[in-house]
């Protein structure tokens, strides 16, 4: 029998290999409430059944798939009801698709037309209102593809028409939002700030301290600390519109000082989708928050204002100078560094980073230049320790600040009872509230009937609960007074001022935290450019004040060797004179610490092992101390050194030698007994090979490992 052209069959498109197939009736609605107050849609989709029966399908080999009620047609993700379509006429179950209309199968093209391939090589049918469709006829695939177009067409305009009304309303200031803490909106769909009083105290408490916190964790520190809640109330529910007090969290902090509703400004449009980041099924993801400039609609004075629009600008610019980014400082953090942030190379003018190392036995901060070393493998272009820079610019801030000093130490009494005052405020209030919940409890468990003992007692109990909450609150508030009482004693006045009025004394105060020293530096300096003189102790500091003004001086810097010290050869003249006058070395030590010279490290001696050193490069003889006996068999052999012995001989310091034998880069022993001294064996090949390392710059081995990724299997033995 030879095949039959699709424009030869007489018996219409529905065959029997469709019919021993399956007809699926596909049922959608886009919305929750499209299902519950369209239900005349809903009835005609199951209606379809009775269609699929007209065209000879069997009861039995129907299937109704209705997953997808409440569900939008503009993506596959999330639509099981699809899916499972799809894996349906995949497998070849499917003889015939039924839906009321081909939007109700998909408003996407991109899924709508991976249906309509498969069905077209499953041989399966489409079916609507209008007729029957087979996807591998051209004429029908056309018609279907068109429908397909006009339903994606058709969801686009939809939401096109539902954006622009929405942003012509929002233009007016008219559309209506959810507002925030502190906020209420009245029947006729005003909004004004919350009647209730301690609701807008909370709420302006947080921008005062932000005021004068700077920081968001420090705001919320200062929250916690005081046991101060955040107001919040219901917005749906059979509570909606009540009040409720929650502890302080972060988010919604960092959501408050970014409102820019509480500085009265009607805004529109602060999130814009990005479809890169878009979960599919998820229609509230993929928001990215931009700046004011690219807002859709922003209306100054729209809405009553809880601070102005200047200082809620200045909390923006506050915040986003607190995030540790490579073009801010960053907040003030604990690390003992006091210039992080500030700190700026002199010889290339990028930011210098913060290294922290423990250095006998603390912890101690860098400041290095690494960012060439870091973005392009190069060098280090400068790197010092910080304390000496640190003491160099404290004490031209402390200087600075010297004048107001009597100023300061007033606007401090005043400011901590204003800080006091006004939580003693909110606390008071909290105690109001909760006066008056036992007073509401009261009347209406004596509004009740006797008899109605059910109602009588969850009165009563309410009651009890309303007077225990009074109790707990009054007691937390006597707790709170004596150890932060709301006005100051004449004690504590007079501490105050005498502690504000002496600035290096409130400065080095055990009470005064590294983070308190960092927020009066950066109050007043704004940049510190530092450059190395050459490769001395002395550092360029150039301090750039608040307001542009600058001054430049000298800081000092701990270095490795006293070669590096500017007035190295005034210390070897003076170390001569001193020997040649009869002085030894713990003497001569003495002397020099009397006469202002430091060691290079930045101790206030040089060490009798230093001066040791360069008496005997002056020519004098060492003053030998006899050694004590090493145990049985544990003396030096040949080749073998005393770690002193070869350090000299090496020109370097003994301590470094010392972390050479540790790390394995000189072979030693120690000994058995206290004090374990080193013992080094050092054979002529070896001493080549140890001051060869010697005089390689500091890192080279370092950089030897990333460099060359073989260089660690092939490293030298030396």
């Amino acid at each position: 029998m030879s095949a039959v052209l699709p424009w030869e069959r007489v018996d219409g498109k529905v065959t029997g290999r469709h019919r021993d197939a399956l007809a699926v009736v596909y049922i959608r609605q886009s919305t929750r409430q499209q299902v519950l107050e369209h239900g005349e849609s809903t009835r005609l989709q199951y209606a379809l059944v009775d269609r699929a029966a007209a065209l000879g399908w069997q009861a039995s080999r129907i299937m109704v798939i209705d997953d997808d009620l409440g569900r939008s047609g503009a993506s596959a993700v999330a639509r099981p009801g699809f899916q499972r379509l799809v894996s349906e006429v995949s497998l070849g179950h499917v003889g015939l698709v039924l839906g009321i209309e081909m939007s109700r199968l998909a408003r996407s093209g991109k899924d709508f037309y991976q249906l309509l391939e498969l069905c077209a090589l499953s041989g399966t049918l489409l079916a609507d209102t209008d007729g029957v469709y087979d996807p591998g006829e051209v004429n029908d695939r056309m018609l279907l593809g068109l429908k397909g177009t006009m339903s994606e067409v058709e969801l686009h305009l939809i939401k096109q028409r539902m954006q622009a009304g929405k942003v012509s309303k929002a233009r007016r200031g008219e559309l209506g939002f959810a507002l925030p803490m502190g906020y209420v909106r009245r029947p006729s769909g005003e909004a004004v700030l919350d009647p209730d009083e301690q609701v807008r105290s909370a709420v302006r408490l947080v921008f005062d301290t932000f005021a004068e916190l700077g920081t968001l964790s420090g705001v919320l520190r200062y929250l916690v600390v005081n046991g101060i809640d955040l107001p919040m109330r219901a917005r749906s529910g059979p509570g909606k519109g009540e009040l409720t007090w929650r502890r302080p969290n972060r988010a919604t902090l960092q959501w408050m000082l970014h409102s820019p509703i509480y500085a009265g400004i009607y805004a529109y449009g602060r999130r814009r989708v990005d479809p890169r980041r878009k979960v599919p099924g998820r229609p509230s993801t993929g928001k990215v928050v931009v700046g004011p400039d690219q807002w859709i609609v922003m209306i100054p004075g729209a809405l009553p204002a809880y601070i102005s629009e200047q200082t809620w600008r200045d909390n923006l610019a506050r915040l986003a100078a607190n995030a540790s980014k490579a073009d801010t400082p960053g907040a003030a953090r604990r690390g003992s560094a006091l210039l992080s942030g500030l700190v700026y190379c002199g010889r290339c003018g990028k930011r210098m980073s913060v290294r922290y190392h423990v250095r006998e036995g603390h912890r101690q901060a860098d400041y290095a230049c690494a960012r060439e070393l870091v973005d392009y493998g190069g060098r280090l272009c400068q790197a010092m320790a910080g304390t000496g820079i640190d003491t160099h610019v404290t004490a031209h801030v402390l200087a600075a600040l010297e004048p107001a000093a009597v100023a300061v130490s007033l606007h401090a009494v005043e400011q901590i009872e204003a800080d006091r005052a006004r939580v003693d405020h909110i606390w008071r209030q909290r105690i109001e509230r909760a006066g008056i919940d036992v007073d509401r409890a009261r009347r209406r468990y004596r509004l009740a009937e006797p008899e109605n003992r059910l109602v009588v007692r969850q009165l009563e109990q309410e009651w009890e609960q309303a007077l225990a909450a009074q109790q707990q609150l009054q007691e937390d508030y006597a707790r709170f007074t004596a150890t932060r009482p709301p006005v100051l004693t004449p004690a504590e006045r007079a501490q105050i001022t005498a502690r504000a009025a002496d600035l290096p004394a409130l400065w080095h105060a055990e009470t005064t935290t590294i983070t308190d020293r960092k927020e009066i530096i950066r109050a007043v300096v704004e940049k510190v450019h530092l450059a190395i003189v050459g490769d001395s102790e002395q550092v360029t500091c150039t301090i750039t004040w608040a307001g542009g003004h600058t001054t430049t001086g000298t800081a000092t810097r701990a270095v490795a060797r006293l070669e590096q010290l500017s007035y190295y050869p005034q210390l070897l003249d003076r170390v001569r004179e001193l020997a040649e006058q009869g002085y030894r070395a713990r003497a001569i030590v003495e002397r020099l610490a009397a006469e202002g010279f430091r060691a290079a490290k930045g101790h206030d001696k040089i060490s009798n092992r230093a001066v040791d050193r360069l008496l005997d490069q002056l020519g004098f003889p060492p003053r030998r101390r006899r050694r004590p006996t090493s145990p049985p068999g544990e003396a030096p052999g040949p080749n073998e050194w005393w770690l002193d012995d070869l350090a000299t001989e090496l020109g370097m310091p003994a301590i470094t030698l010392r972390d050479w034998a540790t790390k394995g880069w000189a072979r030693g022993r120690r000994e058995s007994r206290p004090p374990h001294r080193w013992i080094l064996h050092a054979d002529p090949g070896e001493l080549a090979a140890l001051r060869e390392r010697r005089a390689r710059p500091p890192g080279w081995y370092t950089r030897r490992y990333w460099q060359h990724p073989l260089a660690a299997d092939t490293q030298d033995t030396d």
